[in-house]
This record gives structure tokens, sequence and C-alpha cells, in this order.
């Protein structure tokens, strides 16, 4: 809104240095400091506002040393990180651009799912104790799982769907014939058309083929790009005229994936804030090169026009993350809960898919990936082998992974930190791919 408002002065009032907000790196720093204000300063105040409403987590029945201390600790905190997401994404981005609206419905979306779990578990919380009985968290599940489900695919359609058939979404290849003519062998299984254009940098003409393409990046791979056309066009001929319901499976089980096992890593003070803050920076990094078209040149990637923008948006992802950790690290003040794990997985997810890097998700979110692993293998093994030998057993002392440690005897703050310095490696080895290959 303040980017509409700057722009108009400018252009009708000429006023001097407005011109700044037509920079998406100033736009985006702006976005990294006002999501950490938001969130360190008036996120006390939606603490103390949460405690008057005691919107408090109760005991813990986990057996673990030190979870009592807990009781009573404001939850449903994810709205300070969706309050440090959403105010400056609205105040400095181009609210034009399709990839923010999708960002925006993302944060939304998950965040009020998100919400009406948190809030009936909360609501079974008071009526329990209201009536004089005990409250354990075990009493209620909240929201039941098939609607969240349910809610996290209606959102993957959306996405899917955007992405493969939208105008305004497309990717664009340069053509490398001496006449720069667009023939059919330019374009690739699945692919259309839209258009060509020409780009002149470093004193030369670059042609560039506009296309709506259901490609992606494969790690590590010279020829690094997958198009989702191959996981059908052997089935028959003409087959990929069907690729967009591949690909929009693809995105929903993506986000669905990516959404809960940021809600499993949100067990632990400033844990899934900080896993999420550092895979935020990685993508960020994607963004930008992703975007620029002497980058994506240069590093031969694919350049996704438009999505200059989505660096405002990675800006106050990052700073509300990492605001949000000033409340939350040990001891923490105040829990996320699913208002914000959901949203932050989900939003994690989608950005990842609309820069075309889906495929590196099990790197940079390697912790989101084995926390989810974790509890598949424990649930998994124990029906096993109660089905087998009468009595379950377990392969973790506790899942998922991070309560494991906790058995162990790990300090929480060593866990989350160790967790920490696991996803920065991973980020960095993400990174190098531009270029390793």
């Amino acid at each position: 809104m303040l980017y509409y408002f700057f722009i108009w002065l400018k252009q009708n009032f000429h006023v001097a240095g407005l011109g700044v907000f037509q920079y998406i790196t100033f736009r985006a720093a702006l976005a990294i400091v006002l999501s950490l204000i938001i969130t360190t300063v008036f996120g006390k105040q939606v603490i103390l506002y949460l405690q008057k409403k005691q919107i408090g987590e109760s005991v813990r029945e986990l057996g673990l040393a030190g979870e009592n201390l807990k009781k009573g600790t404001p939850t449903m905190g994810g709205i300070i990180i969706l309050m440090g997401i959403l105010i400056p994404t609205l105040l400095f981005a181009n609210l034009h651009k399709t990839y923010i609206r999708l960002m925006i419905l993302t944060t939304v979306w998950l965040g009020i799912i998100g919400f009406i779990d948190d809030y009936l578990k909360i609501s079974a919380k008071k009526k329990a104790l209201a009536s004089g009985g005990s409250y354990k968290k075990k009493d209620s599940d909240g929201l039941a799982g098939n609607f969240k489900i349910f809610g996290q695919i209606g959102l993957g359609i959306i996405i899917g769907s955007t992405l493969y058939f939208a105008k305004s979404v497309e990717v664009q290849r340069e053509i490398y014939s001496p006449q720069h003519v667009i023939a059919d062998s330019v374009l690739r299984k699945g692919e259309k058309l839209l258009g060509d254009t020409i780009k002149v940098f470093d004193g030369k003409v670059h042609h560039f083929a506009r296309v709506r393409t259901p490609i992606t990046t494969i790690p590590f791979v010279k020829n690094h790009e997958f198009n989702y056309s191959k996981l059908i066009s052997w089935i028959a001929p003409g087959a990929e005229q069907f690729t967009w319901l591949i690909y929009i499976l693809a995105v929903t089980f993506i986000i669905t994936a990516v959404s809960n096992g940021a809600n499993l890593t949100d067990g632990l003070d400033g844990l899934a804030a900080g896993v999420s803050a550092l895979i935020g920076i990685c993508l960020g990094v994607f963004v930008y090169v992703s975007s620029n078209v002497r980058f994506a040149e240069y590093l031969n990637i694919m350049y996704i026009p438009n999505s200059a923008e989505l660096s405002i948006f990675v800006g106050a992802f990052v700073g509300a993350c990492i605001g949000f950790l000033w409340y939350n690290t040990f001891p923490a003040q105040v829990f996320m809960g699913d208002t914000g794990s959901l949203a932050l997985g989900g939003i994690i997810a989608s950005l990842a898919i609309i820069i075309r890097k889906e495929l590196l998700i099990p790197i940079f979110c390697c912790i989101f990936l084995v926390e989810n692993l974790s509890v598949v293998i424990q649930v998994s093994y124990f029906k096993y082998t109660k089905k087998k030998y009468g009595e379950g057993r377990r392969i973790f002392l506790m899942s998922p992974l991070h309560h494991h440690y906790q058995k162990k005897g790990f300090h929480e703050s060593k866990i989350a930190m160790r967790f920490w310095i696991v996803t920065l490696i991973c980020v960095v080895l993400s990174i190098i791919t531009l270029k390793i290959r």
C-alpha cells in the first residue's frame, strides 16, 4: 500500500527521493526491519493479551524433565509471526503480482486452519477446567486431522492450478539459434509458448522464449531440468496433455508434507522458528538469482519473470521468524502453536515450488523431513511389531525425533541449536547446487 502511495507521490508531485521505493532491495530491507519491529515490540502486547485470555499451554504428558514448567505459557503466538509477515508485505510489495497474491493466500489460509485447531484445543481445556475436571493434552486433538489435510489439499490445488494455468506465470529460456527463431524444437513436452522477448546486457543481445512449462530444477545434475510430463508421457501418445493433473498432485503433496513437517518440528523452544529462518534465507537467495536475468544467465538456471517481488515477502518472513525468537527461545515466553507452524511449512513449500526448487526441499528442509520420517517409522514399526509379536515395540525412545534426544537427557536448548546447525549446513549445500552440478 505504501508502495503505491509513494509511487503516486513521485509521479504526480515529483517528490525527490521517492524513486528509491522502486528498488526491490530497498523495499525488502524495509520489510525485514518492519517485521522485526512488529514481532519484538508489538509481539509483547500480543503475549500479554494471550495471557489475559488464559490462552496457555497445558501440562504436557510427555514425562520429560522441565515440561511442567511450561504450564500456562501462552500459545497461538503464531499470530505474531503472521503479523510480521503480512503487514510488511501489504505495505511494501506490488500486490498486483500473482506470486505475491499466492503467498499472501498461503499465509492466511494455513494460518486460519492452525488458528481454528489451536482455538478448539484451548476451548476444550477451558471447558474441562471450568467443570472441575482435569485436562490432558491428549483429551483434545483440536481440529480433526482429516480437516487439516483437506485444508492443505485445497490450498495445494489452488497453488498448483494457478502455477500451471495462469497467463502471468512463465519461465524465460534463452534461444541460442543464430536466427533467434522460435521453432518447435525449442518447446518441450507440456510447454505452451507465450511469446518471445529480447534483452540487452553486457553489450550483447539475448533472445528469450517465454513459455508456460511444467519443469523444475534437479540438484547436482548438469542438464538440471526435470519435466513433469515425463511422469506420464510414457503411458500413451498424447498423454502429456494431462500433465496438469500430475503437477497439481505433486504440488499438493509437497505443501501438505512440508506443512506437517514444520508442525511436528514445533516441539522445542526456538526450534521451528530458527530452522524456518535459515530456510527462509536460503529461499531468499534462490528468489534473488532466479528473478535476475543476469544471474540466471550466469548460473544457467531458469529465469522467472515477475518473481522479484517475492524478495519483499521472504524478507518479512525471515524477519518475523527471527523476531519471534526474541520471545520463543528457552525459556519460551510464548509458543507459536499450529497457527504459526502450519503456515511456516506451507510458506516454505509454496516458495520452493514457485521458484522451481521443490526437488531441493529434502536438502534444505532436512529437519522437517527427518521429523516426519521419525514419526512414520515409529508408528509403522509399533503397529508391525504389535501385530507380529503381540506387543508394540519402538525404534526411538519417543517421536518426533527431538523428543528422542530429550529422553536421552539432552537439554532442549542444545537440541534446538544442533538442529539449527544441521539446517545451516544443508542450506549452504543447497545454495552450492547453483554452481556444482
